[in-house]
């Protein structure tokens, strides 16, 4: 048996271990990302047309476009070793789509106040967001589980790789094969980002069905 004192120093290292496992650094490591991009954006030129040649607005935006990649090939790796490893945790679980929704958000205003981005495409996202976050409080609450759909993931994996390409906004030239273009990179994040949010509105109906048919379910 171990005494009281025993008990609390093997919960102490219990607790200390989860904090700082592998997943749980990358998750933090993703939200000390967020100020870094922020500050990069801020350096941009507001209202800066995609062919302008404007080389510090240009430079900022693609090492903020950089960040931000490296960020959110965090949040696939955290979830690989989480899984892999069995370094899951409760703490995990809150930490990492909180990490995902912050470095979002905040992208994503700053790219209204940049003019890359319509309010309104933004406002329709933080309501599905705050809607869905609601919605699995509730259903914890009654004992039921909503899990995330197929449709979850491809919308989040539009919404990443279409806000690369509004983070770096500007046209390149870009060569592949034989065939040499000048690759508009607001045009491709923009049309991404709009599949995304119809993904969206998707699955987050998708989620409120599954939460309809499990609550009449358990009546």
């Amino acid at each position: 048996m171990l005494s009281d004192r025993q008990e609390r120093r093997k919960r102490r290292k219990s607790i200390r271990d989860e904090v700082w496992n592998l997943p749980n650094i990358l998750t933090y490591g993703r939200i000390l990302a967020i100020p870094v991009v922020m500050y990069l954006l801020y350096l941009c030129k507001v209202g800066a047309s995609s062919s302008d040649i404007d080389f510090p607005s240009r430079h900022s935006s693609f090492w903020a476009a950089v960040v931000f990649t490296i960020a959110a090939m965090t949040d696939f790796l955290d979830g690989w070793v989480a899984r892999n490893f069995n370094l899951g945790s409760l703490l995990g679980r809150f930490l990492d789509p909180l990490a995902d929704k912050l470095i979002v958000m905040a992208c994503l205003l700053m790219m209204v106040h940049l003019d890359r981005c319509p309010a309104w495409f933004v406002v329709l996202l933080i309501a599905r967001e705050i809607s869905i976050t609601s919605l699995r409080a509730i259903a914890s609450a009654e004992g039921l589980e909503i899990r995330v759909s197929q449709g979850g993931k491809w919308k989040t994996a539009f919404q990443l790789t279409g806000l690369i390409g509004v983070l770096v906004h500007y046209e390149y030239p870009v060569s592949w094969w034989f065939v040499s273009m000048d690759l508009n990179f607001q045009r491709v994040g923009l049309a991404l980002l709009g599949l995304s949010l119809v993904m969206s509105l998707y699955s987050a109906m998708l989620y409120f069905r599954s939460f309809a048919m499990q609550a009449a379910e358990n009546r």
